[in-house]
């Protein structure tokens, strides 16, 4: 009944952003120029994330950044955004069935804040949230912040913020998509609808990714499957010339296969992965964001105020029915009150912030082996932000003090400073602390013998800072961006197998974590259709001197696109290089974990698309050209080669 009503509420928040009447024709004239000027502006110019304000301007960010633009996710013919986030420096990918993992820095997977359309999409339970349900739609783009965003976004942001942004109806009026087919009996598609100007904006998307899939176990012939469904939509009106309300809601649903581990420690396969028949999971997710914004003193001082939910439930299935299954559910409410003083050739922009956050967690267990009841934490945040804007000099600072009803309080900062040294040339340098509160099973545990919980875990912190120097080379034609970057985590959670039951339970380390690497991106336009972007990262990441699991040192990629004069054909050569990393193996009779070398791989996957037609292209796409057999998580055997393809079109 629950999911029931919510659906309900997220379908009439939208409903409220239908587009209303024409006014004066004259009236409408400006407000569309005006609002067509916006959307213009905003996806290569300002930044949503970076600053509780939302008016940065990328060009004045001192920290590290990149975006993955709607044309580099068309080119690269993304379907899952954990695939093109490879292309960003300090990002390291792993993937299995029924769960794909981001880490950012060399930070930990469930250290990295997903917001999903400015809504906060992480697993209450599990403390992260699952990329691979992620489907890129029509239109779409991706920002992604690395270094700890704590001071502004709380527990969740130590490592960094990954925003996927979904087009607007103005910025994609009309109907459009896509459908495809390929190897593996893979079949997806995706729909989009969008209608907007000035006054009102509504845009909804459907998406479907559908394949048998391969095995993923060494030497296996299980193939394991996978369907999942999107629908989302947002939209806003403007109800005055003032105040502008907005909604936004998504709902996911993923059905795939997996196999398990094998626990007989007769078997020569013993600790790795087997085929497992039967064994299935389902994951179900319902998210929905409302607010309202208004802009007092023509604008110079807004004040936002938003409320959202996510609520995600999760089952696994094995040869007898449901064997395990979790429920999150997360309400927030945000204000945010941001001033905009200019004062000669200077500007400073003032904001006060406030979160009230509650998440609740149970662990549905089919069983009886473990408590069923539902737990909550509450979690109260304050945000001061600052920051100037004059001339050739960038300056932010940021402040945030956490009030949790099971932890102690925490504040956390960041700061920055940018500088156009000379023309094209650009330094920054900025700092700043993160935490990480404690997850439920971590707390509580997951099946008694199994997973024992650790109500005495104290949370995660982190420092770091950063330095870096972005070059504009051939009058904008080409950049480079260098950043050297150094952190340390205390209070490192980690699991461990105390004697005499040797059950896995979590601690607190008492050594700390160093990070430090070095990250190098850089894009061109070469002449005759041409152009390169790339990207390369060295990471050194140690506790206590021992290097970290699936944090690779080395991780590059280069992407090449042509597009011919008339944009009637372009291709796009991708080629991502992970190099070795450590991971665990429990294939110890005594399940404490052994350490293993996973080998290096690079992948190469090419693209390409014709126009049939005004408004109509031909596609089609390899990927894993070279059929390289690799794993990213230990035993885990990832696809080989694949090719699809497909027509997508737009009226």
């Amino acid at each position: 009944m629950k999911t029931i009503l919510y659906l309900g509420a997220a379908t009439a928040a939208l409903g409220t952003s239908a587009p209303i009447s024409a006014q004066d024709a004259a009236d409408d004239a400006v407000a569309s120029a005006n609002d067509q000027q916006a959307v213009d502006d905003m996806p290569s110019e300002l930044l949503v994330v970076a600053s509780r304000a939302e008016n940065l301007d990328l060009s004045r960010y001192t920290g590290s950044i990149l975006r993955l633009s709607r044309e580099q996710l068309e080119q690269r013919q993304t379907r899952d955004i954990a695939d093109i986030l490879r292309d960003v420096p300090g990002v390291a990918v792993s993937s299995v069935a029924g769960q794909t993992q981001i880490r950012l820095r060399g930070s930990e997977a469930n250290h990295v804040l997903i917001l999903v359309d400015g809504i906060e999409v992480s697993d209450p339970f599990a403390g992260e949230f699952d990329l691979g349900t992620l489907q890129a739609e029509v239109g779409a783009s991706v920002d992604v912040l690395r270094g700890p965003q704590s001071a502004l976004y709380g527990a969740d942001a130590i490592g960094g913020v990954v925003a996927y942004q979904s087009a607007s109806g103005a910025e994609l009026n009309g109907l459009g998509g896509r459908v495809e087919a390929g190897t593996n009996d893979t079949l997806n598609g995706s729909v989009r609808f969008g209608i907007g100007d000035y006054n009102a904006d509504l845009a909804v998307n459907a998406t479907v990714v559908s394949t048998d899939g391969e095995p993923n176990a060494r030497d296996g012939t299980r193939d394991l499957g996978r369907n999942s469904y999107t629908l989302s939509g947002k939209g806003s009106v403007r109800l005055t010339e003032t105040l502008q309300a907005r909604a936004a809601a998504r709902f996911i649903r993923t059905e795939g296969d997996f196999n398990n581990s094998d626990f007989d420690d007769t078997q020569p396969t013993f600790g790795l992965i087997i085929d497992t028949p039967e064994t299935r999971f389902e994951n179900e997710a319902i998210y929905a964001l409302a607010g309202v914004k208004l802009d007092t003193f023509n604008g110079a001082w807004t004040h936002d105020f938003s409320a959202q939910l996510a609520d995600i439930k999760r089952d696994t299935f094995g040869a007898f029915g449901r064997s395990g299954g979790s429920e999150g559910e997360r309400l927030k409410a945000s204000y945010v009150s941001a001033a905009e003083i200019n004062s000669g050739n200077a500007t400073h922009f003032i904001t006060f912030a406030a979160d009230w956050e509650q998440e609740q967690f149970r662990n549905n267990d089919p069983f009886g082996t473990a408590f069923a009841g539902t737990r909550e934490i509450e979690n109260i945040g304050l945000v001061g932000e600052y920051r100037f804007e004059g001339g050739d000099f960038d300056l932010s600072a940021a402040l945030r003090h956490d009030i949790n009803d099971r932890f102690s309080d925490e504040t956390t900062f960041r700061v920055g400073a940018g500088y156009n040294v000379a023309d094209g040339t650009r330094l920054r340098v900025s700092a700043g602390s993160g935490i990480k509160n404690p997850g439920f099973f971590e707390l509580f545990g997951f099946f008694d013998g199994q997973f024992i919980g650790n109500a005495d875990l104290q949370p995660e912190k982190s420092t770091g800072w950063e330095v870096g120097i972005d070059q504009s080379i051939a009058n904008g034609k080409a950049s480079v961006s260098l950043t050297y970057f150094d952190s340390t985590l205390e209070n490192e959670i980690f699991t461990t197998f105390p004697a005499p039951t040797f059950v896995a339970t979590p601690a607190n380390r008492q050594t700390d974590s160093k990070r430090r690497g070095v990250e190098v991106s850089a894009n061109a336009v070469l002449g005759s259709g041409f152009s390169i972007d790339a990207a390369y990262s060295y990471l050194d990441a140690k506790e206590d001197g021992i290097e970290e699991v699936r944090r690779p040192d080395h991780i590059a990629s280069a992407a090449l696109n042509w597009t011919a004069s008339d944009d009637g054909a372009s291709a796009t050569l991708v080629i991502r290089h992970n190099g070795e990393t450590e991971d665990l193996a429990f294939t110890d009779p005594s399940f404490i974990p052994v350490r293993e070398t996973l080998d290096d791989f690079t992948l190469v996957n090419l693209s390409g698309e014709v126009r049939l037609t005004e408004g109509v292209n031909l596609f089609g796409r390899v990927e894993n050209l070279l059929d390289q057999t690799y794993e990213q998580v230990f035993s885990f055997v990832s696809p080989g080669r694949t090719a699809t393809a497909g027509i997508r079109a737009r009226f």
